[in-house]
C-alpha cells in the first residue's frame, strides 16, 4: 500500500534515537498479538499495538516530521532523519472508505510530534465488525532498533518506544 513511498530508513549504523509516541489512548499490546498476521510477523516493520478506547478521539503524530502517505485509516510520518513511522487505524478499514474517519491534516503536511493527523471513532469500527486496534510501526527498521516498547495503558501522545 505504501510501496512507492520515498522512506529513506533501515539497517543504517546510527546512534540517534527517535521517541516514537503513541498516536491514540488504549491499552498497549504487543505487535505480534496484532489481529493481522502480515503486521503480527513484523514483515512491515516492527512496533507496538494499541487496542484503543472506544470512544471517539484524534489519532497524533507519532514523530516530528512530513505526511507522505495519507488515508482515512493510515499515515506514514517521516521524520528529518529519514525515518518513517507508519500509523495504522483498524484491521481491514480501507474497506470503509473512510467511514469512522475525518482527516485533520493533508498529505505533505510537516506535523510536530502529537499534533493530530486524524479523527476517528474506534466504535464505528468494530460496530462494522472490524477490529480497532491501532499499529504503529517503525517502517524499515531492523527488529531489534526498537526499544522501550511501553505496555499497558497509554494517552496519545505518550512515549511508546525508542527507535535508534
Amino acid at each position: 500500500m505504501f510501496k512507492d513511498s520515498p522512506v529513506r530508513t533501515g539497517a543504517r549504523a546510527s546512534t540517534i534515537m527517535t521517541a516514537v509516541l503513541a498516536p491514540v489512548e488504549g491499552a498497549v499490546v504487543a505487535l505480534s498479538v496484532a489481529p493481522d498476521p502480515v503486521f503480527a510477523a513484523g514483515m512491515v516493520g516492527p512496533g507496538s499495538a494499541i487496542d484503543p478506547a472506544r470512544r471517539p478521539g484524534r489519532a497524533v503524530s507519532p514523530i516530528t516530521g512530513r505526511i507522505i502517505k495519507l488515508h482515512p485509516h493510515a499515515y506514514v510520518v517521516v521524520g528529518d532523519d529519514g525515518r518513517g513511522v507508519l500509523v495504522h487505524l483498524g484491521i481491514n478499514t480501507v474497506q470503509l472508505r473512510g467511514e469512522g474517519f475525518e482527516l485533520l491534516a493533508s498529505e505533505g503536511d510537516r506535523v510536530a510530534a502529537g499534533q493530530p493527523v486524524v479523527a476517528w471513532d474506534p466504535a464505528v469500527i468494530e460496530a462494522t465488525g472490524r477490529s480497532p486496534v491501532c499499529l504503529v510501526v517503525a517502517l524499515d527498521a531492523l527488529a531489534d532498533s526498537v526499544t522501550d516498547l511501553v505496555r499497558g495503558p497509554v494517552l496519545a501522545g505518550d512515549e511508546l518506544f525508542r527507535w535508534g
